[in-house]
């Protein structure tokens, strides 16, 4: 596939490491102004960088903008006439509708949204898809390429905020959570490496085993709990505290945060 990221931020860059790291790519061109801050991917013999976005559309069929949100609407206005049948135009912009796009550049393009998280440098994100009447002919085209670097999901373009907050967002969340099951380790006497590595193989093994299974994770629970066991005594005290209440109005709190911002960018 010959593939180009126009700007490549923070998210641009684990996108392209994922590509290259499965392979996924004939060509792959990276656009950024500071041609500085990319300069590592000058290393790998299929990946040319510029700061000339003609160049990599010209030289590409799929482009994935991951710019900043306030600059996409005057890049997209900018490179429109560069734009051909061919091309599959997938935005990881958050907040920027399909109809927005649309009304920049015409219905008549696959365009498709791309709600990925930084996971994806290291091929485990969890990617939300949606798309435009013309772009549902390339969802499957969009799928394999995200597949390659995790997993993907097609979803109603009106739920696309709230994959935001639980994929995007989330990966700030599963942290927390980590971070505090790392310092209850260290306080149980683990030291703080010995802690965290602890923490990180045990959250990635619950995922995995869910992700494996099918089950819902009430049937792992119920596999290592006993009777007045140890399990059950820290489950009900973290209830008793709010763990499941307090991670559902924080991603509330989230939901509601997106919604300010896109109705302060309307």
């Amino acid at each position: 596939m010959k593939i180009a990221i126009i700007g490549t931020g923070n998210l641009g860059k684990s996108i392209a490491k994922g590509l290259i790291n499965a392979n996924a790519i004939a060509s792959l061109y990276l656009t950024k102004r500071t041609l500085e801050e990319i300069e590592e991917f000058n290393a790998f013999g299929n990946v040319e960088i510029t700061t000339n976005n003609e160049e990599a559309i010209k030289n590409s069929d799929i482009l994935i903008f991951a710019v900043q949100p306030k600059h996409f609407e005057n890049i997209l206005k900018n490179v429109k006439g560069f734009l051909t049948e061919k091309h599959v135009i997938i935005s990881t912009i958050t907040g920027f509708s399909i109809e927005k796009i649309e009304a920049i550049i015409g219905q008549e393009h696959f365009i498709i949204r791309a709600m990925p998280n930084t996971a994806i440098a290291v091929g485990k994100s969890m990617t939300c898809l949606c798309a435009n009447t013309k772009g549902n002919e390339r969802i499957e085209l969009a799928k394999t390429i995200f597949d390659q670097l995790g997993n993907s999901m097609a979803i109603s373009e009106s739920l696309m905020q709230s994959a935001t907050v639980v994929c995007a967002s989330g990966i700030a969340f599963w942290m927390r959570l980590i971070r505090a099951t790392t310092q209850a380790a260290i306080q149980l006497g683990f030291d703080a490496k010995e802690a965290q590595e602890l923490a990180m193989f045990t959250s990635e093994g619950a995922a995995n085993l869910l992700i494996q299974s099918g089950n819902h994770p009430e049937q792992e629970i119920d596999r290592v709990t006993t009777p007045k066991g140890c399990t059950i005594e820290g489950l009900n005290e973290m209830e008793h505290k709010g763990l499941s209440s307090s991670l559902i109005q924080g991603m509330v709190a989230s939901y509601n945060k997106i919604n300010t911002i896109k109705k302060e960018q309307l």
